[in-house]
C-alpha cells in the first residue's frame, strides 16, 4: 500500500481506500477508513520521523490505531513508507484447556508476548513452551514434535530461511541451551503457527479423539442391537 499526507488533498493511498486488516477488537479481517489523520501542514513543518494514522473498522466501527514511518518530506507532500506498526493487535487464540498445565501458563504468556509485538520475548516463551510440552509428552515427546514440525513445514512449503530460526528456538534449547535467535515480524509468525500446529497435534488432536472414541464405544454399548425380522 503506498500512501502519502498532501497539503491541499489530505490521505491519499495506492489502492484507493480497500485497505483491509484483522480488527483487534472484533477479529474480523476487515476493510479500514480513514478516520482521524494529522495535518499535513503541520508534519511539514515539524518534520517527525514517525506519524499516526487512525482508521475506523468498517466490521465494529472500532477506532484502530496504526503507526507509519515517514519516508520522505517531498513539496506539499508527506510520503510514508508501506509498512506499519499496530499499537493493538488481535489477540491469538488456542483451545488452552487440552494443554498440561504448565505449558498451558507458558503458551499464553507466549502468545501474549507475540499479541503486543515482543518478539525476543515471545521467542524465550516458546522456548520454555516447548521444553515444557516435550516432557510432558513422555520419552518420545521431542522427536515426535520434531516430526510434526518437519511434517508441517513440508505441508505449508516454508522457505528454509524463515524456518530455521523457528526450529532452532524450539528444539535448540537444552541440554545444550543455545542462543535463542533474533526475530523478526516474519520469523515470527513462522514459529507462532509451527508452534500452535506442534501443540494441537501432541495434546490437542490426542484429546478430542480420543474423547470422541470414547463416545462412540458407550453410543453402541447403550443401543441395542438392530435386528431383522422376517
Amino acid at each position: 500500500m503506498s500512501i502519502y499526507l498532501d497539503r491541499d488533498e489530505g490521505l491519499h493511498t495506492e489502492d484507493a481506500g480497500a485497505f483491509a486488516l484483522e480488527c483487534p477488537y472484533c477479529d474480523v479481517y476487515a476493510h479500514m477508513t480513514p478516520q482521524s489523520v494529522p495535518d499535513a501542514d503541520l508534519l511539514l513543518r515539524t518534520r517527525p520521523t514517525r506519524v499516526g494514522l487512525v482508521f475506523q473498522c468498517n466490521s465494529c466501527a472500532a477506532p484502530v490505531f496504526l503507526r507509519f514511518s515517514v519516508r520522505e518530506y517531498a513539496g506539499h507532500r508527506v510520503e510514508l513508507y508501506r509498512n506499519f506498526s499496530e499499537l493493538e493487535r488481535p489477540k491469538e487464540k488456542f483451545p488452552f484447556n487440552y494443554l498440561p498445565e504448565e505449558t498451558q501458563v507458558l503458551f499464553r504468556e507466549a502468545l501474549g508476548c507475540y499479541s503486543n509485538g515482543h518478539l525476543n520475548a515471545f521467542a524465550s516463551m516458546c522456548r520454555r513452551t516447548a521444553e515444557s510440552a516435550f516432557a510432558a509428552a513422555g520419552d518420545s515427546g521431542k522427536l515426535t514434535a520434531f516430526d510434526i514440525v518437519m511434517s508441517a513445514k513440508k505441508l505449508a512449503g516454508v522457505d528454509d530461511q524463515l524456518f530455521q530460526p523457528a526450529r532452532r528456538t524450539l528444539f535448540d534449547g537444552s541440554p545444550e541451551n543455545a542462543p535463542l535467535p533474533e526475530l523478526g515480524r516474519a520469523e515470527a509468525g513462522v514459529l507462532l503457527e509451527l508452534a500452535k500446529d506442534m501443540l494441537y497435534q501432541l495434546f490437542v488432536r490426542r484429546s478430542k479423539l480420543t474423547r470422541a472414541l470414547k463416545v462412540r464405544q458407550l453410543f453402541v454399548r447403550e443401543t441395542p442391537d438392530e435386528r431383522e425380522i422376517g
